[in-house]
């Protein structure tokens, strides 16, 4: 599976937690940014990883984003722009797990200003853990997809 991060100024400490996470569990991904805590706008960063994580899928690779920022409602708006995108706003593992099965989500967004490092890393854990059960979530998967066009 390929991964690709990025928050603004508000998720940067989080993001920074987060690379560290993936890195200490043999993850390879790709860093967007941003790389500091000066003030940036969060829908520059939410594009690039949206646009990678469905680049990489119509390509053919299992791809997957997580974006940070201060509510993760802004990163979450910006992501669930780009066609192919299903991006959840994630605050406790249960969502993690039902976004994935249920709705087959592809990016996490996580409010960087209200999760602790446990919280994200519980979060994480249970995303990872998750995958798409299909069924009776592949029709409503398909008229989410059916929106966009």
């Amino acid at each position: 599976m390929k991964l690709y991060i990025g928050s603004d100024h508000a998720g940067f400490e989080g993001k920074k937690f987060i690379a560290a996470w993936l890195r200490a569990r043999g993850h390879d991904f790709t860093d967007f940014g941003t790389f500091s805590n000066a003030s940036v706008d969060y829908p520059d960063f939410a594009k690039q990883v949206a646009t990678a994580v469905d680049a990489s899928n119509k390509a053919g690779i299992d791809a997957q984003g997580i974006l940070v920022c201060s509510t993760a409602v802004g990163v979450s708006i910006v992501a669930n722009k780009v066609k192919g995108i299903r991006a959840a706003l994630v605050f406790k593992p249960a969502i993690a797990t039902l976004a994935r099965q249920h709705n087959n989500a592809n990016v996490i967004c996580l409010p960087g200003k209200f999760m602790t490092d446990d919280e994200i890393t519980l979060c994480l854990e249970a995303w990872f853990a998750a995958s798409f059960e299909g069924g009776r979530h592949e029709r409503r998967v398909e008229k989410i997809t059916a929106v966009e066009k």
